[in-house]
């Protein structure tokens, strides 16, 4: 029962990104133009919404999956990484014309060709986590 919660959540999901245009290769190549404030609308509702789901879930002592309590930790702001971090996804994003939870939209749809980007970013995620202990963080 639980994992049809999940696929009823991916279907929304799925149908929020399809309805919104949010995995229009054209509408991310206009934002990457500042041509239009179509996709950084979509991005600023999903930051303030994330805010305060962030607060609603400190704030009310939210549980995951397990049963066991959200935590949320500080983290000491390395900038460098961040801007590199930033950078790399933002070049993938440009160059694939989609961010990762599009992706999936995308394969759902049909396009059989994204399937190559997310085994692209599964890879690079491994590998990452290979090289992470040699990295700075």
């Amino acid at each position: 029962m639980k994992n049809l919660s999940y696929l009823f959540i991916g279907v929304l999901f799925g149908i929020v990104m399809t309805k919104s245009e949010a995995i229009s290769w054209y509408r991310i190549q206009e934002m990457f133009r500042f041509q239009h404030i179509h996709m950084y609308g979509i991005i600023g509702i999903a930051v303030i919404l994330g805010a305060l789901m962030h607060y609603w879930m400190k704030k009310n002592h939210f549980k995951n999956a397990a049963g066991e309590e959200v935590l949320f930790a500080d983290k000491p702001k390395n900038y460098i990484a961040a801007l590199a971090g930033g950078s790399l996804f933002g070049l993938g994003w440009a160059m694939t014309g989609a961010c990762p939870g599009p992706l999936y939209v995308l394969l759902g749809h049909g396009y059989a060709v994204i399937a190559v980007i997310i085994l692209s970013a599964l890879v690079g995620t491994f590998t990452y986590g290979l090289v992470r202990k040699f990295l700075p963080h």
